[in-house]
């Protein structure tokens, strides 16, 4: 993985005195090191439990970051992977989605396992699924359970878990919802994809040691962390614009890592501050987003992902078409060239407007490696700007207000009944 600034700024370098220091109480900056003897432990106790070789449909329970991150690294690697098993999610409250779900995979076959993923193993939308899916299947009188329960240590979800027979893994400590795709959330249902979990956390770490040992990351990093804070009033936009469509679940879990970690009130302070995240897909979004990009107000920053190696050489055909025989110069060209001469031509015209900062990460192969390393440069990336912003990264004090309301509408329903 590399990125290309086209801007350059001065930073503090106490800011690295600091993330190191923050490293022995944020759990998910240690997690490309994390001992990883609980994930066959865990493959034991299901074998036993259901069975590995009889599964082929891992249904994945859970909202926000106890989904998103693992939809991003499954859908990257699936186009590319025979994986083992298939991962659903239900991450949604949306009957119709939990409807179609139902006609895709049979939840009372024991083929299927559960994932029930709640760090604070109370999450309504979370809870809600787990019941739809109990009833169903407390329906066709399963003489099995088919469910794995990953949450905090005692958390109501574990104790639930213990009183029912069901399995437990437990969360690592102080890894909060949105950094938690390289936990036990992450890894349980990646491995029973049949994805190279060992693979990922090494790319994960290879940005780690790159940041922490002085290598050319850092450098990186702390450029452009400290822009997007010096800068937040001039460009409160971030734009990420990933030119691969298998990076369209990444684009998702990047805007729910960005926006409710940098979105908050200063320490100390009344003051709101923050910064929104735009995730966008080329080349289809050049033609929905482009325009405002080059010709709207100059409020945004613009990261391109470009994918290097495409596994798939599929050329456009030598066709000559009537009137419309310009269109030849495509003639034999791969589409991985295409797409990223489209990226390349967008680049290049953003340059020459004034005021747009870019910045260009190139992803090798389209593999696990590569995958960790992307998710953890991120990672380090979000921390640093809350540092600099002087923000509590790590809370989430609005969305926090939104779950009390709506457990007192419900409380109102219930008492109506």
């Amino acid at each position: 993985m590399e990125n290309t600034l086209c801007f350059s700024t001065n930073y503090d370098s106490a800011l690295i005195d600091r993330i190191q220091e923050e490293t022995k109480s944020v759990g998910y900056y240690n997690l490309p090191n994390q001992d990883t003897h609980y994930i066959d432990d865990y493959l034991e106790r299901l074998d036993k439990q259901q069975g590995l070789e009889l599964l082929t449909d891992i249904v994945v329970i859970g909202i926000g970051g106890s989904s998103l991150g693992t939809k991003a690294i499954y859908h990257f690697l699936k186009p590319v992977r025979q994986l083992q098993r298939k991962l659903h999610f239900i991450d949604s409250t949306d009957p119709i989605a939990l409807n179609n779900l139902q006609r895709d995979v049979n939840f009372a076959s024991k083929s299927t396992h559960f994932l029930i993923i709640s760090k604070s193993g109370s999450t309504i939308e979370t809870i809600a699924a787990y019941k739809y899916i109990l009833g169903l299947i407390n329906g066709s009188s399963v003489d099995y359970c088919p469910f794995t329960f990953i949450t905090d240590k005692n958390s109501p979800l574990e104790k639930h878990a213990k009183e029912v027979g069901a399995l437990v893994v437990n969360i690592q400590d102080n890894v909060g919802g949105r950094f938690s795709v390289l936990s036990s959330v992450g890894t349980i249902p990646l491995i029973l994809a049949g994805i190279w979990v060992d693979r990922v956390l090494q790319g994960a770490n290879s940005i780690k040691n790159s940041f922490f040992d002085n290598g050319y990351i850092q450098d990186v990093l702390l450029q452009k962390a400290t822009f997007y804070a010096k800068n937040v009033a001039n460009y409160p936009i971030n734009s990420v614009f990933s030119y691969t469509e298998s990076l369209r679940y990444f684009n998702q879990w990047y805007v729910q890592l960005w926006g409710e970690s940098l979105g908050k009130k200063q320490r100390n302070s009344v003051f709101n501050i923050g910064l929104t995240p735009v995730g966008l897909t080329g080349p289809k979004d050049q033609h929905s987003f482009l325009q405002l990009i080059i010709d709207g107000t100059r409020d945004k920053t613009i990261t391109f992902i470009k994918l290097e190696n495409f596994e798939v050489s599929s050329p456009v055909p030598n066709i000559t078409l009537k009137h419309l025989e310009d269109t030849d110069i495509i003639n034999n060209v791969e589409f991985s060239t295409l797409i990223n001469l489209q990226a390349d031509s967008i680049i290049e015209s953003l340059k020459k407007v004034q005021r747009i900062p870019l910045d260009e990460i190139n992803i090798k192969q389209q593999d696990e490696f590569s995958i960790g390393q992307l998710i953890y440069y991120y990672e380090l990336l979000t921390s640093l700007v809350g540092d600099l912003l002087n923000i509590n990264t790590y809370d989430q004090p609005g969305v926090e207000s939104g779950k009390q309301i709506l457990m007192e509408k419900l409380k109102e329903i219930k008492d109506k009944q």
